[in-house]
């Protein structure tokens, strides 16, 4: 059996009670000696940062292993630092100096005397020349030998390798691409459309899809520039890209004695830029026959190889239920935690004691599938920028909603931590759990209307509109769901009806909680200093008339109060919109991000954001933020005559959509540009965006020069 606080095996002793005391006695020593031989490592290195390290570190501290963090400069005081036992600096805060520094993190190594090193994903999880370096000095690597790393992270290696393991493939051509005209050769061959990746690359970064020769040759260049930047490789390969397919993919968990298991399958298409977005496990789309066929391809796959560890093979699903071999991750995936939580496996644990010489403690027959669990990565990004775009900034307020039943977040910020433009812009990983799908998601939806959130743009309204909406819920997805779902860009949440009234109603008893907090402060300081004041019940208006100006038109509100109580904690109103009377109820604290409002029996968590002086208001409503002017009638009638501030000509200009380094400017003062030409690119978090001329003109001016860095609407390029 196994003891999981410690990673050690379970002994059970059985001797007749006539052997006596000293016999027992002595049973028990050789018991205690055989399980501290079991003991895995005492000291573990996690060479990476964020909520990856965190995760990494509290299996560790389950364990009984000591840790040691890595950092750079700019993440001295990060969480994951703050959670290890023991932290090196390896760098100032490029990746590419610090935690891609290897020199630095081996010479952490020696100095902390760690025996092992788990690298979480990304930076140097696949790395062949890290894990040979570690082997070298006798420090065992969390994760498979050079020989998997090197096989499975090369995606041609890995295709030829998938093929004579009779593990089904796509179409494509298995060589590495040598130039932009080659690329188009060979994607006239396969036939269009394709899609271009880099070879060694992985997280949707050096990837694109072309459907003609000019964005063949557009995507091999910036493809090749991101695999250059993200994993020290340019090489890149071409396939059939599989129109509106799913991506499935298959856990795998291997050990050093040739066994092997598939641990069920995620369901992963809900993607921008390649990049997941959502994730669950199981998937509403397989039947126990594929689901089998996929785990034991997957497993195959692993043998072929002589994987030890936990991996993913991933796969495109088409609509007939065929599936084909994508690539496989030779690491620890960022949604592991739903299969974690339908299994009750902790994988990070297994990991540890695979890469210590244990065999897997469990067999295929043991593995269930127990309930549901959605995953959502919430990202500080802006959602309504090709549904998103990087967002940097300190967190000045954040409060996760563990407080909610089957809620986990794993994360590797706090209040008061920072997002900056050199690491990836997730803040966490939201995760619910139910005995269903449908019981997952109602608690999906209402963890993310109680997360709080605050100094960065974020993308929770993205988040909450795709697991409510009606084709997610019905299973039926693919891909390309986010074009397809929003052709136009995500806008955020549609108002019905009935939800706008209830937004209005709700945004005006704020606005006289508000009004009654402020007139209850003055009469108490009038009793403290001793004045008469005006007697209590005499100072209480019954309703107030409001104007609410929300973004599709202008509405009057009437706001009553029902009862005589005067409380700006206690609500209790009747406001008419639109000639409709609803009851507004809820006991609040004005202090508080997070409101429960009742309106005509139908209960939400709202976020107050903000609110001054002219009567604006934001509110989180429905996961969507909404900007209110709240006014008096009389205010709102003079407010008419206040001046309107002209709106700013951008089509002669050109401004960063967002924070990150100038990688390329391709013009100069005086040259004619057409409309949609390429001016420059921009670099945030290790995706290349390339920026162009609204319409044709000659350039004016040009701001900025490669390397630079920019924020969000700094100004780059005048047009005349």
């Amino acid at each position: 059996e196994t003891w999981p606080s410690r990673g050690y095996t379970n002994v059970l002793v059985k001797m007749p009670l006539s052997e006596g005391k000293e016999y027992g006695l002595l049973m028990l020593q050789a018991t205690c000696c055989f399980f501290f031989s079991l003991q895995t490592f005492e000291k573990l290195l996690v060479a990476n940062r964020g909520e990856i390290a965190c995760r990494v570190i509290k299996t560790c501290k389950k364990m009984g292993i000591k840790t040691v963090a890595i950092h750079s400069d700019v993440d001295a005081n990060a969480v994951h630092v703050q959670m290890a036992d023991e932290a090196a600096c390896v760098g100032p805060a490029p990746s590419g100096q610090s935690y891609l520094n290897m020199d630095a993190i081996m010479g952490a190594i020696r100095r902390t005397g760690a025996q092992a090193v788990h690298p979480g994903y990304g930076f140097l999880s696949e790395n062949r020349e890290f894990a040979k370096r570690l082997a070298s000095e006798g420090v065992t690597f969390v994760g498979p030998d050079t020989h998997a790393i090197q096989a499975m992270g090369d995606k041609i290696e890995s295709k030829l390798l998938a093929k004579n393991a009779k593990v089904n493939t796509i179409p494509g051509f298995d060589g590495v691409v040598k130039d932009a005209d080659e690329a188009v050769r060979i994607a006239r061959e396969i036939g269009y459309p394709v899609m271009i990746k880099a070879s060694a690359g992985g997280g949707g970064k050096g990837m694109r899809i072309a459907w003609d020769d000019e964005e063949t040759r557009e995507g091999f260049r910036f493809s090749s520039q991101e695999a250059a930047s993200s994993f020290g490789d340019d090489r890149l390969l071409i396939e059939k890209f599989i129109d509106n397919p799913r991506h499935i993919e298959i856990q795998v968990l291997a050990d050093k004695h040739g066994n092997a298991l598939w641990l069920n399958e995620r369901e992963c298409s809900i993607q921008r830029r390649n990049q997941k977005v959502v994730e669950e496990a199981p998937s509403t789309f397989l039947d126990p026959e594929t689901r089998r066929a996929m785990g034991e391809q997957a497993v195959a796959l692993a043998k072929a190889v002589k994987y030890s560890s936990a991996g993913t093979v991933e796969f495109l699903v088409d609509s007939s239920k065929n599936f084909y071999f994508l690539e496989m991750n030779t690491r620890l995936q960022v949604e592991h935690p739903v299969t974690e939580c339908i299994t009750g496996l902790d994988l990070v644990q297994e990991m540890i004691r695979v890469a210590k010489g244990y065999p897997l403690r469990h067999r295929q027959t043991d593995i269930p599938i127990n309930g549901w669990a959605v995953e959502c990565r919430v990202y500080a990004e802006d959602p309504y920028k090709s549904f998103g775009l990087p967002s940097i900034g300190k967190l000045t307020q954040y409060q996760e909603p563990l407080h909610l039943p089957s809620v986990r977040v794993d994360s590797g910020i706090q209040q008061g931590s920072d997002i900056s433009i050199y690491y990836d812009p997730m803040i966490s990983k939201l995760i619910t759990y139910g005995s269903n799908r449908a019981e997952a998601l109602k608690r999906m939806e209402e963890a993310l209307d109680n997360y709080v959130i605050r100094g960065v743009t974020h993308n929770i309204s993205l988040l909450r509109e795709v697991i409510i909406h009606p084709r997610f819920v019905q299973g039926d997805i693919s891909t390309k769901f986010l074009p397809e779902v929003y052709p136009d860009g995500f806008k955020g949440h549609k108002l019905t009806d009935p939800e706008r009234r209830e937004l209005l109603a709700t945004a005006a008893s704020l606005y006289v909680a508000e009004q009654l907090r402020s007139q209850l402060f003055y009469i108490l300081q009038d009793h403290a200093s001793g004045e008469n004041g005006i007697p209590l019940a005499k100072s209480q208006r019954s309703s107030w008339e409001l104007s609410v100006n929300l973004e599709d038109g202008v509405y009057p509100v009437t706001v009553s109060k029902s009862d005589s109580t005067f409380s700006p904690c206690l609500v209790s109103q009747q406001v008419e919109v639109d000639g409709m009377k609803l009851n507004v109820t809820g006991e609040w604290n004005l202090a508080s991000p997070l409101l429960s409002v009742t309106v005509d029996g139908t209960q939400r968590t709202i976020q107050r954001l903000s609110r001054d002086a002219s009567g604006n208001l934001s509110i989180q409503f429905l996961g969507t933020v909404y900007k209110l002017q709240i006014l008096s009638q009389a205010a709102a009638e003079l407010s008419k005559y206040m001046p309107e501030k002209a709106a700013e000509d951008t089509s002669s200009i050109l401004r960063s959509p967002m924070p990150g380094t100038v990688v390329a400017v391709s013009v100069k003062p005086g040259d004619t540009v057409s409309e949609g030409q390429e001016i420059c690119v921009i670099e945030a978090m290790k995706m290349q965006n390339s920026l162009a001329a609204a319409k044709t003109g000659k350039v004016k001016a040009v701001h900025c020069r490669a390397g630079d860095t920019v924020g969000e609407g700094d100004l780059l390029v005048e047009l005349e």
